[in-house]
């Protein structure tokens, strides 16, 4: 049971593929935070000096491998977009969104991730993590994917 004093973060990804026809396929997964993102949360919140980007990317990709705390990003990176942050005052939840047009990001993606470098994982710090069943984006597909993160 959590207790008052204990603090959580937990993620949520949503996402909708748009198809040409008009077709609409609904995906959500639950999202693991990697070691490197709690990093990254206390350094945001405390480091006095070198204070990390933000995080406003979301990455996708086409691995399967089952995501662990140890990873530093994704392990089949094909696409990379800056996202939308909107949080309400006195909530404590905010998401990230963005929105891979046609011929971005096509393929068989099964991973995502929020980071904070446009490189993705050559040089970014990833807050999260996750795999899940394979959406196939096909060059003419439109994808939106929402990261929700709400602490607890």
């Amino acid at each position: 049971m959590l207790k008052e004093h204990e603090l959580r973060l937990c993620g949520v990804m949503n996402a909708t593929l748009i198809k040409p026809n008009g077709d609409v396929h609904e995906f959500e997964e639950k999202n693991l935070i990697l070691n490197e993102g709690f990093d990254f949360i206390c350094n945001a919140l405390a480091s006095p000096s070198g204070r990390p980007n933000i995080m406003k990317y979301i990455a996708v990709g086409n691995d399967s491998t089952t995501a662990a705390p140890t990873q530093e990003g994704l392990l089949g990176q094909i696409g990379i977009k800056e996202a939308t942050y909107a949080h309400a005052g006195g909530t404590k939840s905010f998401t990230l969104t963005t929105t891979f047009e046609a011929g971005e990001a096509s393929g068989a993606i099964k991973e995502a991730g929020v980071t904070n470098n446009s490189a993705g994982n050559e040089s970014s710090t990833f807050l999260d993590r996750l795999t899940f069943g394979v959406i196939n984006k096909e060059l003419n597909d439109v994808l939106t994917v929402t990261f929700t993160f709400t602490f607890a």
